[in-house]
């Protein structure tokens, strides 16, 4: 079990630590040891040690509470779900701590850098109707950016492509050729000198469409650390948030049936908190 440890986590945590420290355990809380035969189909438990996670700037407001959803409007650099180097400095573990809603789930994601609306569930009773709800595409989404104005650019136009996450980078590209899984109208909103707002209505949501899609019409949103090339900036710089905002959402509510239509009280550009 060690060597299999080794092999396949090691590069993420300290599994000779772990394993010294008796700290990997299987599903009845037994110690796995380094030299145990390997078990195949197996689950092995461990909780590694967290970093010391510097706040994100900036108001997380719930716009909206009831029995069964949560709308809160996050700032830009705090993490939707805990993963990877953020976990204290996220929506699901801070809301869960705020509101004393220990099954609150996000019932879809945003980038950790965009800025907006996100919808939750507060139990888990609840899940499968909302989450069904925006994986059938009954969720009217509109997304605003801050990006250079094209004199060019015939609007409104629909940019209809392949897009695909790159594993391992923190990325994703446009494939061509490929069977088209993603969509996105683009609209002008309002000029603004050299930049422009466009107002985007996605009607897929793959891993950075909306910033690939921009990006793809000559118009890369303003601040963005990934595209049109990747300036590795450090997770922990707040200062210059990306120019997207998830600014509406509309839908019937899937339990009761009523409307419900939500708005993002921030506004472009947004600015450092």
């Amino acid at each position: 079990m060690g060597d299999w440890l080794r092999d396949h986590v090691d590069a993420r945590v300290d599994v000779a630590g772990l394993l010294g420290g008796e700290r990997f355990v299987y599903a009845d809380g037994a110690v796995v040891g380094d030299a145990d035969p390997y078990r195949p189909h197996t689950f092995v438990w461990f909780h590694r040690d967290l970093r010391d996670e510097p706040e994100v700037p900036g108001p997380l407001t719930v716009l909206h509470r009831d029995d069964r959803v949560v709308v809160v409007d996050k700032p830009a650099f705090l993490s939707t779900v805990p993963r990877g180097r953020h976990v204290t400095q996220s929506v699901v573990v801070r809301l869960r701590a705020e509101l004393d809603l220990p099954e609150l789930t996000p019932m879809h994601r945003l980038d950790r850098v965009t800025s907006g609306l996100l919808v939750c569930a507060t139990e888990r009773r609840w899940r499968s109707s909302y989450q069904a709800m925006f994986a059938d595409g009954a969720v009217r989404k509109t997304y605003r950016a801050l990006a250079p104005w094209r004199a060019e650019l015939a609007t409104p136009t629909t940019v209809a492509n392949h897009v695909r996450a790159i594993p391992r980078t923190g990325r994703a590209e446009v494939v061509a050729g490929a069977p088209v899984n993603a969509e996105t109208l683009v609209e002008l909103e309002e000029r603004r000198g050299e930049v422009a707002v466009y107002r985007l209505t996605p009607r897929t949501g793959r891993t950075h469409q909306l910033r690939l899609h921009l990006l793809g019409l000559g118009a890369p949103i303003v601040d963005d650390p990934l595209y049109p090339v990747d300036l590795e900036v450090d997770v922990d710089d707040f200062r210059r948030p990306l120019q997207l905002l998830a600014s509406g959402l509309e839908y019937a509510d899937p339990v009761d049936g009523g409307p419900r239509r939500f708005v993002s009280p921030r506004r472009l550009p947004l600015e450092a908190e």
